[in-house]
């Protein structure tokens, strides 16, 4: 029997609102026995069915809704189904992508913005890793991967489920490849490439940053390979090279690349290497703590047209906000003294626990204390293939911000 989840009197309204999420303090009880990542019924206080959703004990989010419709069943043929139209919806919005017909890396399935919470896939040409972060998705991995497989093709997938979101779920990391054809061992493009825009790179699957790659920035590399031409470019937390290679693709001056990871720079001047079309005399690679090297550029007197600032997550949660507030204020307020009159600057938080008023705020603030005017030009977030759900607005974590300064 499918055990029923019943709501607290008055905490329905966010689920009539089809927000995916139910917290501990909404749940009024369990009726029957359920384990981690079951499915569960979600009904109200006064017996009305609300859809069904993954039942989580050990999480502050008791359940994820899988459906919101009260005649839905979940099982394999659900979780193909969500895959597919997540995939069919990619190539729908092809036009968003500018000028390039058809992405080198892209992101397949984005959480419960596809309906699909705890479910994160990258396609890299013919491999998709895949991320499992909730006890649902975990207990449905086998209908997600013979979905994927379905919708795409692709019969080389790496599961990343190795985030420390999964420790609240009570779960283990997860990492191997695995495929319909119970694939064990790494493939022989177990390294794949891409093209983003005409220019090369290689993905790290098995060991890089998320999912190997950074394709929530696709769509600003490109906004900062045209505004490049001619700029000395400061691209800071540089990771592989993103940034640093667009900004040669647009013409830049030239480009300092600062990362604390000697293999993140490794394979940044290894994507160079892929794209002979690019002048490597102009790009220069340091490894070093960004925060000291922008203080030492200041002191050194050093100026720049065009700055990137994209560190890591400062903030996982608001928990940690006060303390990732004087981060983000320490690395922008230095930012805008290397700053060229009439320089740019795109600034990013990538903090779930920083809203983007409260980000906004912080970057006006050091501004100020740099002595500076400053306009926002354009507000940033991620690429297309990274949508956000209108009912659940914190799946919004990437902001930005486009600043010109005086």
């Amino acid at each position: 029997m499918t055990a029923t989840l019943i709501l607290e009197s008055g905490k329905s309204g966010s689920v009539r609102r089809r927000h995916p999420w139910i917290f501990a303090g909404s749940v009024a009880t369990l009726k029957g026995r359920a384990r981690s990542g079951d499915t569960v019924i979600v009904e109200d206080e006064r017996g009305a069915v609300m859809g069904r959703a993954a039942w989580s004990p050990e999480s502050k989010i008791r359940a994820r809704m899988w459906t919101f419709d009260p005649d839905e069943t979940i099982d394999h043929a659900f979780f193909k189904r969500r895959v597919a139209q997540a995939v069919a919806r990619r190539t729908g919005w092809s036009v968003l992508r500018g000028e390039q017909p058809e992405p080198g890396g892209e992101r397949l399935i984005h959480g419960e913005a596809d309906g699909l919470p705890g479910v994160i896939a990258d396609r890299y040409g013919d491999t998709v890793v895949l991320q499992l972060t909730s006890a649902g998705a975990d207990a449905w991995r086998d209908a997600i991967v013979a979905g994927i497989v379905q919708a795409t093709g692709c019969q080389q997938i790496y599961e990343r489920s190795d985030s420390d979101v999964r420790k609240l779920e009570g779960l283990e990391p997860v990492t191997g490849w695995i495929a319909a054809k119970g694939l064990n061992e790494a493939p022989a493009n177990a390294f794949p490439q891409i093209d983003e825009h005409g220019v090369r790179f290689g993905v790290d699957v098995v060991g890089g940053h998320k999912t190997g790659f950074y394709l929530d920035q696709r769509d600003n590399r490109l906004m900062l390979r045209s505004l490049a031409k001619n700029r000395r470019v400061l691209n800071c937390f540089c990771y592989t090279g993103g940034f640093s290679l667009q900004a040669l693709a647009g013409g830049a001056a030239s480009v300092m690349s600062i990362d604390s990871s000697g293999p993140a720079l490794e394979q940044a001047q290894a994507n160079l290497a892929m794209n002979p079309h690019l002048d490597a005399s102009r790009a220069e690679w340091r490894d070093a703590d960004v925060f000291q090297a922008l203080r030492d550029y200041h002191k050194a007197g050093e100026k720049f047209d065009l700055i990137v600032l994209d560190p890591p997550k400062f903030a996982p949660s608001a928990a940690h906000a006060d303390q990732a507030a004087r981060a983000y204020k320490d690395i922008n307020l230095f930012g805008f003294k290397l700053l060229a009159p009439g320089g740019l600057m795109m600034t990013y938080s990538c903090s779930g626990g920083i809203g983007l008023e409260l980000f906004q705020k912080i970057v006006a603030s050091a501004a100020s204390d740099a002595g500076r005017d400053a306009r926002i030009l354009r507000r940033l977030m991620a690429s297309s293939d990274h949508p956000v759900g209108l009912a659940a607005p914190e799946g919004e974590y990437l902001k930005g911000l486009l600043v010109e300064a005086s």
